[in-house]
C-alpha cells in the first residue's frame, strides 16, 4: 500500500464531485485544462464525467483498457448540428502502472495528452463553449437512473494530481473539501494488487525450477497479447516421460502433451480469439496432467 498527498484510492463504487458552488449552478467554459494520473488493472471505467441540460457532455473513460474521450459541445433536435465526438488513444492501459493525461481544449480544439503522446483534433458541431451543470464528477457517473449511466463501470484503482481548471480536486478532497458519494469507500493510499503483470517480447522467457518426484504436472495462468501465435508453456517432464506444451496458434489456445512410448494428444480448449489485447478469461488456464 502506498500513501501519498495527492493519491486517492476508488474502489468501483464511490464517486467524487466537484460542485460547482450554490450559486453557481451551471458553468459555462471556453477553455479547459484538465490533467490527472491513473493507474489500475481494470480495463472498463468512468475515470470523470459532466454533462448538461442542454445536451453538452465530457467523458473520459476506460473502454477495453484504451482511453476514450467523448465530448458534446451542443447538437440541435432537427439533427442538422450533431456535437458528439468521440477520440479512442493508447492500449493495455490496465497494466496498473501510472498514465499521466492532459486534456486542454480552446472553443472545438482539443489537444489529448497521453503519457506525452500528444493527439490534436477539433470537435464536430457549431458551438465553442462546453455548458454543464452542477457538477463533474471524478470515478463515475452520477447515479441519475439513465440506463446509460447504470451500464457504465465506474473507476477502480488509483488516481493523482487531478487539475480540473486551476483547482487541485486531490488536495481539496483530502482537506474534505468536496463530498464524495455515500457508496463506496474513498481512501488516500494506492492499494497494489497480489499479482503483478509480466510483459515478454520475442525473445525472452521465464525458467522456474521443476518439483522432483511428483506425479502431477499442474499449472494455471493468465495471458493477453495482441499477436495471433507464439508459444505460452513448455515443460520436460522427468525421468524422459515426455513433454506438455501450451501454444497460441492463429488466436487459438492449443494444449499438446507428449508421452514417451504413447501417441502425441492435442487439445484446442478455445475456439474464440483470444489476441485482442485483453485478459479473455476471468479465470486463469489450468492444465493438471497426472503421470
Amino acid at each position: 500500500m502506498i500513501d501519498g498527498a495527492d493519491v486517492i484510492n476508488f474502489d468501483g463504487h464511490v464517486v467524487l464531485p466537484y460542485r460547482f458552488g450554490h450559486k453557481k449552478k451551471t458553468l459555462k467554459t471556453l477553455k479547459d485544462v484538465i490533467a490527472l494520473k491513473f493507474k489500475t488493472s481494470e480495463s472498463e471505467g468512468v475515470i470523470f464525467h459532466g454533462e448538461g441540460q442542454q445536451g453538452d457532455y465530457i467523458t473520459l473513460e476506460l473502454k477495453k483498457a484504451k482511453l476514450v474521450l467523448s465530448l458534446n459541445l451542443g447538437s440541435n433536435q432537427y439533427g442538422s448540428i450533431y456535437g458528439h465526438t468521440s477520440v479512442t488513444t493508447g492500449s493495455l492501459l490496465d497494466d496498473h502502472h501510472w498514465h499521466s493525461v492532459v486534456i486542454e481544449r480552446h472553443g472545438r480544439n482539443i489537444n489529448l495528452t497521453l503519457d506525452r503522446h500528444m493527439q490534436h483534433f477539433r470537435i464536430n458541431g457549431e458551438f465553442d463553449y462546453l455548458d454543464l451543470d452542477y457538477e463533474i464528477t471524478f470515478g463515475g457517473m452520477p447515479f441519475s437512473g439513465k440506463p446509460s449511466s447504470s451500464s457504465r463501470k465506474n473507476f477502480r484503482g488509483c488516481m493523482e494530481s487531478i487539475i480540473y481548471n486551476t483547482n487541485n480536486i486531490t488536495d481539496m478532497a483530502r482537506r474534505k473539501k468536496l463530498e464524495p458519494s455515500h457508496v463506496g469507500n474513498l481512501s488516500f493510499s494506492c492499494v497494489e494488487p497480489h499479482t503483478v503483470p509480466v510483459f515478454f517480447n520475442a525473445t525472452s522467457y521465464l525458467e522456474v525450477p521443476g518439483r522432483p518426484n511428483q506425479d502431477v504436472f499442474s499449472i494455471s495462468f493468465q495471458f493477453r497479447t495482441w499477436n495471433p501465435n507464439g508459444r505460452l508453456l513448455f515443460s520436460n517432464f522427468a525421468e524422459g516421460l515426455g513433454n506438455v506444451e501450451i501454444d497460441l496458434i492463429e488466436g487459438k489456445v492449443s494444449v499438446h502433451i507428449n508421452v514417451t512410448g504413447g501417441k502425441k494428444n492435442q487439445i484446442d480448449i478455445f475456439s474464440g480469439e483470444c489476441n485482442e489485447g485483453i485478459y479473455f478469461l476471468k479465470s486463469p488456464i489450468a492444465v493438471i496432467i497426472e503421470l
